[in-house]
């Protein structure tokens, strides 16, 4: 594709976007909002009544109990879960009220890592990249190449890391590769479940730190379920606590010492998390 049929296309989506130039603003907007909430599977209530800001530029780290939802309320927000009650709004738009064009567009500001990376194992991690791409792009094989390429960088791989299969790669590679496929249509907000999990201690520091440099350098929201501790206290902003089907607290570290309710006192003053807390709060982890 010509460079003029590349910004025609480029064009073509940015009008198709729900208010993008609207969107644009300074650090500290909100760029998810969810109201009241409810989400249920049959009979069992998932949440109910559940509000959440998610502000412009920031890592929220999203925490729960194992099975309390925290993953659900991603998808719910991604629109691959069916809400029963309340409104979620991306960049100050309703999504419900939204066109199938428009619906479209918003998703290609979304980029996902999946936990586990899900990776399409017939495919090379090259191709792997390409996949949204080709979805919502109409590009020449050389040019997917080229960008596939700057992605693989973009996340600390290896060139000769773009033609192997998934299989071929270790788990922190995975890691990096899915993470290379979310950000392949350049997008503004990225979710992540749990991208740290079975990554050595290293690895894992290296992904919060990979993470925190992209925020800064690319201007990403980055929404972040994550168990791990270390995660919390290093890479994120804001956390956000999820517990009796809502969001019990979310704010700084602080906020969450603070806090009264039993699953915030038992997860950040525990022995283990008191370990892992910077010097300055530990004091303040009961």
């Amino acid at each position: 594709m010509s460079e003029q049929g590349i910004d025609q296309t480029d064009t073509a989506f940015r009008h198709a976007e729900p208010s993008r130039d609207a969107a644009a603003g300074a650090a500290g907007e909100v760029v998810i909002r969810v109201r009241d909430l409810k989400v249920a599977f049959g009979e069992k209530v998932i949440m109910d009544g559940l509000d959440l800001d998610v502000m412009r530029g920031e890592i929220l780290g999203f925490v729960g109990g194992s099975g309390q939802g925290k993953s659900v309320l991603t998808r719910t927000i991604l629109g691959l879960v069916e809400k029963a009650r309340g409104t979620i709004e991306v960049f100050g738009e309703d999504v419900d009220t939204l066109s199938t064009i428009q619906r479209r567009a918003l998703e290609r500001r979304f980029g996902v890592m999946f936990q586990q990376g899900a990776l399409f194992s017939a495919l090379s991690v090259k191709q792997n990249i390409q996949l949204p791409m080709r979805e919502y792009l109409e590009l020449s094989p050389a040019l997917l190449d080229d960008m596939a390429m700057v992605k693989l960088d973009l996340v600390g791989l290896p060139p000769d890391a773009a033609d192997k299969s998934p299989s071929e790669l270790s788990g922190g590679m995975i890691k990096r590769a899915a993470l290379a496929r979310a950000l392949a249509l350049d997008p503004d907000i990225v979710f992540l479940d749990e991208p740290t999990s079975g990554l050595d201690p290293i690895g894992a520091a290296e992904f919060d730190d990979l993470i925190v440099t992209l925020k800064q350098t690319l201007g990403l929201t980055v929404f972040m379920v994550t168990h791990d501790l270390d995660s919390l206290y290093s890479a994120c902003d804001r956390i956000g606590a999820l517990a009796d089907k809502r969001v019990i607290a979310v704010g700084p570290l602080a906020t969450m010492l603070a806090s009264d309710h039993p699953w915030l006192k038992a997860y950040f003053g525990g022995e283990r998390a008191r370990a892992r807390m910077p010097s300055e709060h530990r004091e303040h982890a009961v």
